[in-house]
């Protein structure tokens, strides 16, 4: 007996002659077809969502109208070479930029009391830095001011409405607590008389999250650190911290040096340098679900001013900065003093605190 398999089965009609009818191949391939479809559909949904939730991740602030025009006066840049360049394609903005970020040490919630937050309300600007971009964007300067830094605070405007009133030898991270991130950037504006282009908060919780999405960063210590109070207990050397250690080395300060937040920001502009370099040199773009993982750990831990609100404008300013490596970026603190009124706070060293601010403008 011969059987002959095909990919269609046969039948007769009614003048003898063959029909063909879907067989098995067509079924399958009608099959296959259908779920590449469905995948596709499914595909694209996913994608659809993904970039609802980290766009709606960002949290942000109005900084712009809250106040208003009595602000320094605007950068102003030469016209990017690529903008006569191309008619048709939009040019990435490339004009220098001056950006507050501050890490916000938060008290509340389970995720910062189980990293050492504690159990009070509220939040406090332990971290602040002025990123000063070059022009071109391909090198960068990052002045950190220390928190216990006495500066005379200014009058800030309030969500409830009214004003703050003007402070005098008020520490720096007051401003903070006091009237949040538009005061804060408007005392460091008082401050530099720098016009902070954009401001980028991000809460100490959330870093810890993106260290371990970029599996964890790789410090260089130069002296031992044994610091109970941010459990965080290294040899002198090298290591490769997961979140929860990278956090207790940003925040530690009574196991090294003196014990004062002097100490710590020198490892603080330790770990930005490592973080970019741990970003150059992992692939994300061969890693959709690594790009995933590191892009909701920094939308879901990002406060930043309207004009950085949005995915879109995150991954625009992204681009720009494609250029900058950490080898062009250079970390300096704010020249400080003891401050004569009191031997625990510090205030800005003149004139060199002014020169720094100078040539940054």
């Amino acid at each position: 007996m011969f059987l002959r398999v095909t990919g269609e089965d046969e039948r007769g009609d009614d003048n003898g002659g063959a029909v063909r009818r879907p067989g098995r191949r067509s079924r399958l391939l009608k099959g296959v077809g259908i779920a590449l479809a469905g995948g596709l559909v499914l595909g694209a949904a996913g994608a659809g969502w993904a970039y609802w939730r980290l766009n709606h991740n960002i949290k942000s602030v109005d900084i712009n109208s809250a106040l208003g025009d009595d602000r320094p006066a605007r950068s102003v840049t030469s016209p990017s070479p690529a903008a006569s360049a191309s008619a048709s394609a939009t040019p990435l903005p490339s004009g220098a930029l001056n950006i507050l970020v501050l890490g916000s040490d938060s008290r509340s919630g389970k995720a910062n009391a189980t990293l050492g937050g504690g159990d009070s309300s509220g939040a406090r600007s332990d971290t602040a830095m002025v990123v000063h971009i070059d022009e071109g964007r391909t090198e960068a300067t990052v002045v950190s001011i220390p928190r216990d830094t006495l500066v005379t605070r200014p009058s800030c405007p309030l969500t409830s409405g009214g004003t703050t009133a003007v402070a005098y030898n008020a520490m720096f991270n007051s401003a903070y607590a006091v009237g949040g991130p538009v005061c804060a950037v408007k005392t460091v504006e008082s401050l530099t008389n720098i016009r902070m282009d954009h401001y980028l908060e991000i809460d100490f919780s959330g870093f810890a999250k993106l260290v371990n999405a970029l599996g964890g960063v790789t410090v260089t210590t130069d002296e031992d650190i044994d610091d109970d109070k941010s459990h965080l207990h290294l040899k002198a050397g090298e290591h490769h911290l997961t979140g929860k250690q990278a956090l207790a080395l940003a925040r530690t300060r009574h196991g090294i040096g003196d014990g004062s937040d002097l100490g710590r920001i020198g490892l603080q502009q330790k770990l930005v340098k490592a973080l970019l370099d741990q970003i150059a040199s992992t692939n994300l773009l061969t890693d959709p679900t690594g790009l995933y993982k590191v892009a909701d750990a920094i939308t879901g831990s990002l406060t930043t001013d309207t004009g950085l609100d949005s995915l879109g404008e995150l991954m625009n300013l992204g681009e720009s900065l494609k250029g900058l490596s950490s080898e062009r970026v250079s970390t300096v603190m704010l020249p400080v003093a003891t401050a004569p009124s009191d031997p625990n706070r510090v205030v800005a060293k003149e004139p060199a605190a002014s020169a720094l601010w100078t040539s940054l403008r």
